[in-house]
């Protein structure tokens, strides 16, 4: 089979053709219904949940107040990004989304890695939501009077990971009370689980239950209609605001102040926790067979959805960062969490009700979106014929239902909340890229039938290159600290707390009495535990380096330098490279700036999560790329036509 083989591509002849077929085997199409207003519905109803009721809370305690920029910054990317959907649909009127796209711009090697991709997306996202659901969910038990034990209701992760912190900083005199909430909850789930030999049983078991109850629901044929979806809006969007409309009387601006505590780097860092915010428009495009007019409704129900979602996020997150100081919002329920510790428990149980409620609506809306992304891929011949099995009676995709609850339920027992969303995240952005990349290189084909709506061309030959130059100037004269660090590799400090967490009880000791000595020489007498001794420095930079030199341990637990520190960057050199060959790509080509724009924003927000998240990415494509080559790619039923 020759290499061309690999990208193969469908007409959209096609896969009009494909659509009639599935008509006469069964796979009956769904009616054109929707309209733009139910679209944009449909898209808030999917926005809105696990990201404004929890992932929330993580980015406004990296970012402090100025995490509001990072949301409009999202926003916009995602708009850009939008264009490029909409324009696909309008061309290939059909479910599937990114998948089917890719297949009639790139072929079928980088659909495949789309659809996996995708599957990425929707069953990692749905464990994010399943956390997030439980978070919420054992809260409001416990406001009931419920208390079930803590192993039952937390991830193995996360008690592995707390119990190791929080054992660490004891050892350093902090007391088990000073502990953060989520600390000392990890710290017990972990004392307390049920254990065989050196394995504890800590699993999230409320997540669990949802996830078996949504697929049970999704496997015998639920589905949103048009006035479910809008119900569930009324709903959601009720209780947003009158979650602003009582937080407001209760915001102390000083807590505004500093407004980007942590600098660009911080507000930067809530990268995965904001985008996962705004992941759902993208599923307004997979409702494309079942619009009235996609060509103009698709685009309008998109943008209203983003337009919509982020002024909501934008002032439930000055709300937030108002009401308390943006450190204690790292939490999993954050609305809840702020009206109870302002002693307003009745809003706190309407809070917590209705994230049980609107979580549970996005867990269903997704966990019957991965099914049939497995069932299109099916179809084309590029997975087993069962996962395109339609149940007889209840009409659903039945086999891939009953695999995503399996691929969804199990690492919900096992990962924590930044793990999964932050995966999620790169799934999705890398189905973003590409879809903004396919409408780059088929703008000038003649060959290709052209929806009604095309994306507004503006030349970008000009337009990129000066961007890329004043950001360029930017860099060097008014950051050029950090840009000359980045660029050099300059050895960085750790954090203190990343510094008293890899001790050992003998440097914990020594780090503890050199500090208490300092303390002595200052004339303080205030007796603090190790964290706080160290940490206390941090707020004078010059001061902080100057203690950490004198640190009696080795230079590896206080400074981070060579591979160790490089191997953060390589995602943004990635991006960097690639930004220079898009500008030249863009020059020769008079490429459409939106599309272009949107493919940048989304590899920069890539190019912001851990390399930890791109190995992860790059081992879950391989192992797509095994299936693909071993039963794919002979399999597809291209490659039946073909022989």
């Amino acid at each position: 089979m020759a290499f061309s083989s690999l990208f193969r591509k469908k007409t959209v002849e096609d896969i009009l053709r494909q659509v009639e077929k599935n008509e006469t085997d069964g796979h009956n199409t769904l009616g054109r219904y929707l309209t733009a207003r139910d679209l944009t519905a449909f898209g808030i109803a999917a926005i809105v949940g696990a990201g404004i009721f929890s992932t929330i809370g993580k980015a406004s305690s990296d970012g402090g107040p100025a995490v509001i920029f990072l949301f409009i910054f999202t926003a916009l990317a995602c708009s850009f990004a939008a264009f490029a959907y909409a324009e696909f649909a309008s061309m290939v009127p059909v479910s599937g989304s990114a998948y089917t796209y890719s297949y009639v711009a790139f072929g079928e090697l980088i659909a495949w890695i789309i659809g996996w991709a995708l599957i990425m997306e929707y069953a990692i996202g749905n464990v994010t939501v399943a956390i997030s659901w439980s978070d919420y969910f054992t809260g409001l038990l416990e406001s009931g009077g419920i208390h079930l034990p803590q192993w039952v209701q937390m991830d193995y992760l996360s008690a592995s990971n707390g119990f190791n912190d929080a054992t660490a900083l004891m050892e350093g005199g902090k007391s088990f009370e000073n502990l953060s909430s989520s600390m000392q909850a990890a710290y017990v789930a972990w004392t307390t689980s049920p254990s065989i030999g050196s394995f504890h049983f800590v699993a999230d078991l409320p997540a669990l239950f949802i996830i078996i109850l949504i697929t049970t629901l999704v496997y015998r044929g639920m589905k949103e209609s048009r006035n479910a979806s809008n119900m569930m809006v009324v709903v959601k969007l009720s209780i947003i605001l009158l979650v602003i409309a009582v937080g407001v009387f209760y915001v102390d601006t000083e807590n505004w102040t500093p407004f980007a505590p942590n600098g660009v780097s911080g507000v930067l860092k809530g990268v995965s926790a904001v985008f996962f915010a705004y992941i759902g428009f993208d599923a307004i495009s997979t409702t494309a067979e079942e619009c009235k007019n996609p060509q103009r409704d698709l685009p309008r129900g998109m943008m209203w959805a983003i337009i919509i979602c982020t002024i909501l996020y934008v002032i439930i997150a000055l709300v937030l960062t108002g009401m308390v100081n943006y450190s204690e919002l790292n939490v999993g329920d954050p609305l809840a969490f702020v009206f109870h510790k302002l002693n307003l428990k009745w809003m706190s149980g309407i809070i917590a009700v209705s994230a049980v409620v609107a979580m549970a609506s996005v867990l269903l809306v997704f966990q019957m979106g991965q099914p049939r992304i497995w069932m299109s891929m099916s179809r084309d011949g590029l997975l087993p014929k069962r996962f395109s099995k339609v149940h007889p009676k209840f009409k659903t995709p039945s086999y891939a239902t009953i695999v995503t609850g399996f691929v969804v339920a199990i690492p919900a027992l096992f990962l924590n909340l930044t793990i999964v969303t932050d995966l999620c995240s790169i799934g999705t952005l890398f189905a973003f890229v590409l879809v903004c990349a396919g409408v780059l290189v088929l703008q000038d084909k003649p060959n290709i039938p052209r929806g009604k709506f095309k994306t507004p061309y503006v030349n970008a030959k000009y337009v990129v290159p000066f961007m890329l130059i004043v950001g360029l100037y930017y860099a060097f004269a008014y950051n050029n600290k950090a840009t000359m660090d980045f660029i050099t590799n300059e050895t960085q400090i750790y954090k203190a707390t990343d510094i008293i967490t890899s001790l050992n009880k003998e440097e914990t000791k020594k780090v503890y009495d050199y500090l208490v000595g300092i303390e002595a020489k200052n004339n303080t007498n205030e007796v603090l535990d190790l964290e706080n001794l160290l940490s206390q420095y941090q707020q004078d930079d010059a001061k902080y380096a100057s203690v950490v030199a004198g640190l009696p341990i080795d230079n590896k637990l206080k400074y981070e330098s060579g591979f160790s520190l490089f191997k953060h960057k390589i995602p943004m050199w990635i991006f960097l490279l690639a930004l220079v060959a898009l500008t030249f790509w863009s020059f020769r080509k008079n490429l459409s700036l939106i599309p272009l724009l949107g493919l940048v924003s989304c590899l920069y927000m890539m190019a912001e999560l851990s390399v930890w998240n791109w190995i992860y990415f790059t081992i879950w494509l391989l192992i797509g790329l095994i299936i693909y080559f071993g039963f794919s790619r002979k399999n597809s039923k291209l490659n039946l036509m073909k022989s």
